[in-house]
């Protein structure tokens, strides 16, 4: 990885911390990791570069936090797409948003990825971030899972 990339990924972090929506934010060789700050199971939003390019996920080994978002997807009829698209629009993106894609990685982690637009813009990027921690934060158990309180 280039000075570049982990100086964009460091600009990154500096972003992240200052909103204050993540619980942890950490610069690894190769990715911003930033945990989810209320997730009733851990769970991490990542920017990563992979050889096809740059990449913003959530990720967790939890298979009940992933069903839970997608329990509430299907019952609001709503496509992550559609919420993702709207959270940009909050943040001053607008940009159709790319297709998310949810799978189980090879290393066991269910995820939620889209792939972001070229370049080290950290503004740009802070923003998808930040707005895929929005479409996120209000599905499932993402904002705790203790309902009997």
């Amino acid at each position: 990885m280039s000075a570049i990339d982990q100086d964009f990924l460091r600009e990154l972090a500096d972003r992240a911390r200052a909103q204050g929506a993540f619980a942890e934010v950490q610069v690894t060789p190769r990715s911003l990791r930033c945990a989810a700050a209320d997730a009733a199971a851990e769970a991490w939003y990542s920017v990563e570069l992979k050889p096809e390019g740059w990449f913003l996920s959530l990720a967790t080994p939890d298979r009940w936090l992933s069903e839970s978002i997608e329990a509430d997807l299907m019952h609001t009829g709503d496509s992550l797409e559609e919420l993702f698209e709207e959270e940009l629009v909050e943040f001053g993106v607008e940009a159709a948003p790319p297709p998310i894609k949810h799978f189980r990685s090879d290393e066991r982690l269910y995820m939620f990825c889209v792939r972001l637009p070229d370049g080290h813009n950290p503004e740009l990027v802070s923003r998808y971030l930040l707005a895929f921690e929005a479409t996120f934060r209000s599905l499932g158990d993402m904002s705790g899972g203790a309902e009997d309180e």
